[in-house]
This record gives C-alpha cells, sequence and structure tokens, in this order.
C-alpha cells in the first residue's frame, strides 16, 4: 500500500439519513399538529417507522378556507414534525366507516379509496431551513437539516 494515496482520518464521517413525506397544506400541518393521525396515498409502503413530514409548496386552497378557524400557521418548504408510521391500511367499508365516525374536522365524510398510512408519536419540530420536497418518500441526510 502507498501510504501517498490515502489520507488518514482521527473522526469517522457518520451519515445519517432519515425518511421525509412532503405533504401540502393544510395537510401537513395537521398532522403536526396531531390533528390528522391518518395519510391517504393510493399506493402501499411496507416501510414502518420514523418519518419526517414536510410542508411543500403547494397548497390546497379549498381546504384550508376549512381550517382557518384554527389559528394554526401553514408554513412552506419547512420540516414540521416527526411521526411513526405505524401501519399502511386498504382502505374498505369498514375502515372509511370508522374513519367518518371519529367525526375529525381533517377527514369530513368523504369516502376514500386506496391506503390509510396509520401514524402515531407525533412530535413538533423546528427547522428553520427552507427544503425542497420530493414525492413519495425521499430520504434526506441530517446534517442537510442544519
Amino acid at each position: 500500500m502507498n501510504d501517498k494515496n490515502y489520507k488518514f482520518y482521527d473522526k469517522i464521517l457518520l451519515v445519517i439519513k432519515v425518511k421525509v413525506l412532503t405533504l401540502k397544506q393544510p395537510w401537513a400541518t395537521l398532522v403536526a399538529e396531531g390533528i390528522k393521525k391518518y395519510e391517504f396515498r393510493s399506493w402501499k409502503i411496507n416501510y414502518r417507522g420514523k418519518v419526517l413530514i414536510h410542508a411543500g409548496v403547494g397548497i390546497d386552497k379549498e381546504e384550508m378556507k376549512k381550517f382557518k378557524n384554527l389559528n394554526l400557521e401553514f408554513p412552506s418548504r419547512r420540516i414540521l414534525a416527526e411521526v411513526e408510521i405505524e401501519d399502511c391500511l386498504e382502505l374498505d367499508d369498514n375502515l372509511n366507516k370508522k374513519i367518518i365516525s371519529e367525526n375529525n374536522i381533517a377527514y369530513g365524510s368523504k369516502y376514500r379509496t386506496g391506503y390509510a398510512w396509520k401514524l402515531k408519536n407525533v412530535k413538533k419540530i423546528n427547522v428553520d431551513k427552507e427544503i425542497n420536497g420530493k414525492l413519495g418518500l425521499w430520504n434526506i441526510d441530517l446534517k442537510d437539516l442544519d
């Protein structure tokens, strides 16, 4: 081994990647506030564990009107919370009825198809850095949040 071609470091670089889910507003804030406990998607996931909730630049303006009386902030391009995906449930009649019966302002009485990602252990966090979102579950290096 030629020592001129190698550098030795006294520190180990540790890269920690975390999964992120970008949501439109008002949904990102409603998850961060613990109001919305299911995320509805057309696709199934096998992943269970921690995910950061990212508020993207998209806004569902019609839905925002329903939540203006809650006096919440709806930032964009920010990480708002850490949650755990507990389960991914196929939306059938029984689950739809259960979700609608919760009488949660975030769900209304809409019948949904696809999958409900059940969220738990919501922890609000404040990352002041603007971050561009991506589609689907994506990864971010924790050092990029500083």
